[in-house]
């Protein structure tokens, strides 16, 4: 009998197109597309106070290096108000010209009222229609926050969280589904007033005169398959820009784990247009964690590349020498902190692989399918470690210093390679 054919057995490859609208964060020469052919954008948050302009600014810059595309600070006082401007003309003076949000939760629209430098500093505004306010204020105090927004050409994520949801339309979605022949368990009303809330609030947004294409869509909730549920019938039902995210995914493996596997089901079936990573820090953890793990689910993907790939075998009896781990750490570690440089000297180097392998079984074959790769001895093996450089053995290093020297080859195949590619440009 003939085998079938593999392309009867393996589908393509790929990730759906994504059909949303664009909106833009503009901040003097600097914007950044959301949305539409645009790429998948990382977002992350400071934990400073933003009265703290000088700390605030720091952290804003290392965000940004770490490969943040848009980081939001919380606007809560005027005393926070008022610093917004200075911290952008801090961020200027340093030469980062990331885009701010403004995080707004319950007077927003007195502090975009009172302090317009503020409003026009930055380059997005967050609302989160659970805060806004009850009653007849809630649609006055909304309406005062799109039309600062509108005024001064700023878009918006309608950002809706479950832990913060408008309850008047939670009661009322409550009240209505107690009436059906056959009612929704009580998750089900919830998905649906979340989305209830994002969408009636950007029908509102419109209505007063905020363009679509300014408008983000968020309804974050803190579970894998809620986040799952919940946005797969929001891209259903409407083409505005979304924003991705667990709320309070949590600490350390729980919170990456549970990013990563949320958002890699949505982005595999091209849902969302930025995303962030809601890590609580661990003691002494530095804020940029966060902008690591979301980039690192976007390259997993091959959604974007952010930094050469390195890739190591996890060891096993074979591979009792810590060698290989150093070295893969050390590179790993070597290409992170340059790439700031690289990315205007080296155009394309964020593709490149690199591959450290501890041992012959799967050493050599991974190290030829790396751009660059090394195959340490194990235990037992000639104390030899050859080197793939595009696909070919290119020299067997041995020794005491093979560490050394194979980061010296990397250095100079970099040069070599990339170097060259900006020398055309």
């Amino acid at each position: 009998m003939n085998a079938p054919d593999s392309a009867d057995l393996i589908a393509h490859a790929g990730v759906p197109a994504r059909r949303t609208r664009q909106a833009r964060a503009v901040w003097g020469s600097r914007v950044v597309t959301i949305g539409g052919d645009a790429p998948v954008r990382v977002q992350s948050m400071t934990n400073t106070d933003t009265v703290d302009v000088i700390g605030t600014a720091i952290q804003v810059k290392e965000l940004a290096v770490a490969g943040s595309e848009l980081v939001r600070i919380t606007v809560n006082t005027p005393e926070a108000a008022e610093a917004v401007p200075h911290i952008r003309e801090q961020l200027d003076r340093m030469g980062i010209d990331v885009p701010l949000v403004g995080d707004f939760h319950y007077n927003g629209h007195r502090l975009l009222t009172d302090f317009p430098a503020m409003a026009q500093a930055l380059s997005k505004y967050r609302i989160n229609p659970g805060n806004v306010g009850k009653g007849d204020k809630r649609d006055r105090q909304f309406a005062m926050m799109v039309e600062a927004a509108a005024k001064y050409g700023k878009c918006v994520r309608i950002g809706v969280n479950w832990g913060s949801l408008d309850q008047e339309l939670l009661a009322a979605m409550m009240d209505e589904n107690a009436q059906r022949a056959q009612p929704w368990d009580g998750k089900q009303v919830m998905y649906r007033a979340l989305i209830q809330s994002a969408l009636s609030s950007a029908e509102v947004a419109r209505e007063i005169g905020l363009d679509p294409n300014q408008i983000i869509i968020s309804c974050k909730v803190s579970g894998v398959q809620d986040l799952i549920a919940v946005y797969r019938a929001l891209s259903a039902r409407c083409d505005y820009a979304l924003h991705l995210g667990l709320t309070e995914a949590g600490m350390g493996t729980k919170g990456t784990v549970a990013s990563a596997a949320a958002l890699a089901v949505l982005l595999q079936e091209g849902i969302g247009d930025t995303i962030r990573v809601s890590l609580t820090p661990q003691p002494g953890e530095a804020r940029t964690q966060e902008v690591v793990v979301a980039s690192e689910i976007l390259q997993s993907l091959g959604l974007r590349a952010f930094n050469p790939s390195v890739t190591a075998c996890p060891g096993c009896g074979r591979t009792t020498s810590t060698t290989f781990q150093e070295l893969a750490k050390q590179i790993d570690d070597f290409l992170r902190a340059q790439m700031p440089v690289w990315k205007a000297k080296y155009p394309g180097v964020e593709n490149m692989k690199v591959a450290v392998m501890g041992c012959i079984v799967n050493g050599p074959g991974e190290s030829k399918h790396a751009d660059i790769g090394i195959s340490l001895p194990g235990t037992g093996e000639a104390p030899a470690a050859p080197v793939f450089i595009d696909g070919q053995k290119a020299m067997t290093l041995r020794g005491e210093g093979i560490a050394q020297e194979f980061h010296k080859i990397v250095e100079d195949y970099i040069e070599r390679r990339f170097g060259a590619a900006a020398a055309t440009h």
